[in-house]
């Protein structure tokens, strides 16, 4: 560190330059990152995908769908309705990539009452129809007392990056004068509180430029859009808080060189492990193949890698540049002495209760994760929208019109070694459909032999050799079978998105009919495979969490019990959060609307907190390990470790919770969730964990906190010194 140190004072202007150049090439790909967006992110290269695909290339079934809703007045007829939806369609027909539009019509049961709605299919994902979309949107349906609205995945995905874009302005908006507010009240001038919103915005645009071209080998979501700011700029404040405060402290004694040196060899020591632990924190999510957790994860160790790159490169040359007007345009003096005497004395009323804090701080903790086995978690669809979108009325309206929503399909495609209108591979097939309509949860079956009210495969085999008999069954042969495979829905009375449907999914998929290969597909297995992957790879993301945070904080502060208390005390805050998550969503209280948790949002909270968190841990525990080496006195060194970073770190959680929490004001419901975590985790962890346990435990274990496997820690002194003596020396 000193060797870096000498390094970046010694060339502080050629730094600058170079985040200039940075800052201007990455910035202009930055603008183009919401081009290059789409999806919802749960997707995952698995059975459900490939059946997906072979009921396109096999079955003739279309890569994505538009679904228009049609509604009318009650003094308009049926007929009038219909001659006006088919008039409006009939131009939907030639929008480009639609392959075919299936009409409403009394037979097909595509109206009910007041009420229709048409199909259009599309022979491109849903994920690369925007231009398709915006042409759809400008068609008009040329007649009064009847609306229309597009609604389907390709309008959701699309209007959910709408969303995202509008959330983040939003989020932004709110977040960033009152972290503005903040810094001034932590550092009393315009400059120094200026200094971090700047190197927050270099982080994120910074960031988005680079992650740009992620967009070439993977996926990239929209949420992603609303995950590097959130990240970026409440890490990248908070490490120029701590860096810009420690300068401003050495700097009253030292020149400017000096300063910037000892800044960067003490501050920047604790960014660089506060940093590595956030970024393990994202990396436990690579475990988890769903393109979601890949690019949060991705965009969250970037922005990490560039947070801790611009604090100990970009941040030193400023100040460096600066040396003592960092103090300028100072609105008003903050007496730091005061405040210090106060976090002092709040200190050591804690540490003479140490027993009686800790059990009210654990009462607390563990009355608020009691909602927490309650937990319903759901896939975010159409609901994730805010209420004032079109397609999310539109989807509602439908749903609530035509769907079942007490059944669901399940699809098989069959396939045997040959040709499938064979004697043995039609024998298997039908053998396969028996069993499948004997499961207790299926209602219906539709299939070959449903169609033709037959299972045998000799028969079926004669009528196809009967001339005239092969003209009329073929139709539903060929709705059927093709080539080697053959189709089977199977409905079950269960709804799409219960446990039932998941394990009905599963009990299928471990079966192996005889000669045959059975690929399933529908809305329950995406779900079972979704959630799947995420119970059955999380443990090894949260193991790689666990293990590497506890060795990062025992070599950063040579103890055995500070890494294993920290991470013993996040897990604690962490639950508790959740489960105030659970009272407040699920229960719709505070304002907060009705709803689920989004089913990533665990794994999203604990990956950014836990590692979040752990810069207060680092930034404290560090100053307190500071002045433990310099007395020897547990205790001393805990007083005045807090009352030397409360504040920074008060302030320091405060703009976290202010960007973070900024984004319970947004529309999209997974992004809010994400938002009001993040900021309850943070506040619990900086009021509850660091006012209250960190000092009752740090007195309860005494010196064994720093205890290493039996040595002594070097460089302590032996002899423990005064206070008077530590503040001369100071």
């Amino acid at each position: 560190m000193k060797k870096l140190a000498h390094l970046l004072y010694e060339y502080r202007k050629l730094f600058f330059v170079f985040w200039i150049v940075i800052i201007v090439g990455f910035g202009y790909f930055a603008m183009k990152l919401p081009s290059v967006l789409g999806g919802n992110g749960f997707e995952m290269d698995g059975e459900f995908k490939q059946t997906q695909q072979l009921l396109v290339d096999e079955f003739d079934v279309s890569e994505s769908q538009v679904i228009a809703v049609f509604e009318k007045d009650n003094n308009i007829s049926n007929e009038q309705f219909l001659k006006a939806i088919n008039q409006y369609l009939a131009d939907m027909k030639n929008a480009d990539n639609v392959s075919k539009v299936d009409i409403p019509s009394l037979e097909n049961k595509m109206i009910d009452e007041n009420v229709a709605y048409a199909l259009i299919h599309f022979d491109k994902p849903a994920t690369n129809l925007d231009a398709q979309i915006d042409d759809l949107r400008k068609i008009s349906l040329h007649a009064d007392g009847i609306t229309v609205k597009l609604t389907g995945e390709p309008v959701i995905v699309k209007d959910m990056n709408k969303a995202s874009q509008e959330d983040l302005a939003k989020a932004e908006a709110i977040g960033i004068p009152v972290a503005l507010v903040v810094l001034l009240l932590a550092f009393g001038g315009v400059v120094a509180a200026g200094i971090p919103l700047i190197i927050g915005i270099v982080t994120v645009m910074t960031t988005m430029g680079v992650v740009y071209f992620f967009h070439h080998f993977t996926n990239l979501s929209i949420f992603i859009l609303n995950v590097i700011p959130m990240i970026g700029l409440a890490l990248s404040i908070d490490f120029a808080l701590l860096f810009i405060n420690r300068f401003k402290e050495e700097l009253k004694s030292k020149s400017v060189e000096e300063a910037v040196k000892i800044t960067i060899q003490t501050a920047g020591r604790s960014v660089i492990f506060s940093g590595l632990c956030v970024f393990i924190g994202l990396a436990g999510m690579l475990f988890i193949q769903v393109d979601i957790f890949q690019n949060v994860a991705l965009g969250g160790m970037a922005v990490v890698f560039i947070a801790v790159l611009s604090a100990i490169t970009l941040l030193p040359s400023i100040l460096g540049m600066l040396g003592t007007r960092v103090n300028s345009l100072r609105i008003f003096r903050t007496k730091e002495h005061n405040e210090q005497t106060r976090w002092r004395s709040f200190a050591q009323f804690v540490m003479k209760r140490p027993v009686m804090m800790s059990i009210i701080s654990l009462v607390i903790l563990l009355t608020a994760l009691v909602p927490l086995k309650d937990i319903q978690l759901e896939i975010p669809s159409s609901e994730a929208l805010p209420e004032s979108y079109a397609s999310r009325q539109a989807f509602e309206l439908y749903k609530e019109t035509f769907a079942n929503e007490k059944s669901t399909d399940i699809f098989f495609v069959v396939k045997s070694n040959g040709d499938m209108l064979k004697e043995q591979p039609l024998e298997d097939a039908f053998s396969f459909i028996k069993k499948v309509e004997a499961d207790p949860l299926v209602e219906n079956v539709d299939s070959l032999s449903a169609a033709l009210k037959m299972d045998s495969a000799k028969e079926m085999l004669t009528m196809l050799a009967n001339e005239q008999m092969n003209a009329q069954i073929k139709p539903a042969v060929d709705s059927f079978v093709n080539g080697e495979y053959m189709l089977v829905k199977a409905t079950l009375n269960t709804k799409q998105s219960s446990d039932e449907a998941k394990d009905f999914v599963r009990k299928w998929a471990e079966e192996e009919p005889a000669n045959l290969t059975v690929n399933i597909g529908g809305y329950p297995k995406f779900e079972q495979e979704i959630f799947d992957e995420i119970y059955e790879k999380a443990p090894y993301g949260l193991a790689l969490v666990l293990i590497s945070t506890y060795l990062i904080l025992m070599i950063a502060f040579r103890s055995v019990l500070i890494p294993l208390k920290a991470i013993i005390m996040n897990i604690l805050s962490l639950t508790a959060t959740f489960g105030l998550l659970v009272w407040l969503f699920q229960s719709g209280y505070l304002g907060l609307t009705e709803s689920n948790i989004a089913l990533v949002l665990p794994v999203f909270v604990f990956g950014l907190v836990f590692g979040l968190s752990m810069d207060y841990e680092v930034f404290l525990i560090s100053r307190i390990h500071e002045v433990y080496e310099q007395t020897g006195d547990n205790n001393m060194a805990t007083v005045e470790g807090l009352a030397s970073t409360s504040k920074i770190i008060t302030s320091a959680a405060l703009i976290m919770i202010v960007i973070t929490g900024a984004f319970a004001f947004t529309g999209v419901t997974p992004v809010k969730q994400m938002g009001v975590g993040i900021a309850l985790a943070i506040f619990i962890d900086a009021t509850i964990v660091r006012m209250l346990l960190v000092p009752s435990l740090m007195k309860l274990l005494g010196n064994a906190n720093w205890w290493f496997f039996g040595k002594k820690q070097k460089n302590i002194t032996k002899q423990k010194v005064s206070y008077t003596s530590y503040y001369k020396q100071k």
